[in-house]
């Protein structure tokens, strides 16, 4: 049964140093994959999942990106100071609402199946406060480093060179407001939620390319040539 979340994040606001020199002059959402923004890729997304309350943090080069999303549905929050993820997430709260949200990075792009119906269709907000979109290292392109976490016999996750975090994930927001610090990464609400073992993964079935560099660029539109997306 999908459980409906109403509200999904979208990060935007890094300084994309890996994707430099393109980053030089743009920020990294607005880098073209297959004659399109990363921005635009991430939105195909969360439109194809019905969610209708998005927001999208911006940082570097924002008047690039906010002129780039005039006229969409979308709430673009302009970061006066670079917050990170957990604090960018926590800072767009006004605008995404106290339930559950999705969270995606704009950095990736997918092939089918839309990876945030997967995660709809598997929350379970009865016993989650968080479900992550993992990859196997097979499905994974473009992606240098280890992997991030390991699954349990009941889906819960734990920190393991294993699976890779794709950056797609649904997850309580209310734990945000226990952390002092005002610039922070997701992983410090992660280590709340993990000693808690309410943090749970799903194994995401189609690939997967890592954007975070100039020469993933071909490597990912090689992918998405070769498959349908998101059905």
């Amino acid at each position: 049964m999908r459980h409906k979340v109403k509200s999904a994040m979208i990060f935007a606001a890094g300084r994309g140093t890996r994707m430099a020199p393109l980053t030089d002059r743009m920020p990294k959402a607005l880098v073209e994959v297959a004659g399109r923004p990363l921005i635009d890729h991430a939105l195909d997304l969360t439109d194809e999942a019905g969610i209708g309350n998005v927001a999208v943090n911006t940082h570097h080069f924002p008047d690039a990106l906010e002129t780039h999303l005039a006229g969409r549905e979308v709430t673009v929050i302009r970061e006066q100071t670079l917050l990170e993820t957990g604090g960018g997430l926590r800072n767009a709260l006004p605008v995404l609402g106290d339930d559950p949200v999705i969270t995606l990075n704009s950095d990736a792009v997918w092939t089918r199946p839309n990876p945030l119906r997967k995660l709809l269709d598997a929350w379970d907000p009865a016993r989650m406060d968080a479900l992550l979109a993992l990859i196997r290292p097979s499905g994974a392109i473009g992606h240098k480093g280890a992997g991030d976490f390991e699954l349990d016999d009941e889906g819960r996750v734990h920190r393991a060179r294993g699976m890779i975090y794709s950056g797609a994930q649904i997850i309580r927001t209310e734990r945000l407001r226990s952390i002092p610090e005002s610039v922070f990464s997701l992983n410090a609400l992660w280590d709340i939620l993990l000693r808690k073992q309410s943090m749970f993964g799903l194994v995401y079935s189609g690939r997967w390319c890592d954007v975070g560099r100039p020469e993933c660029i071909p490597l990912a539109e090689a992918m998405l040539n070769t498959e349908e997306l998101y059905t």
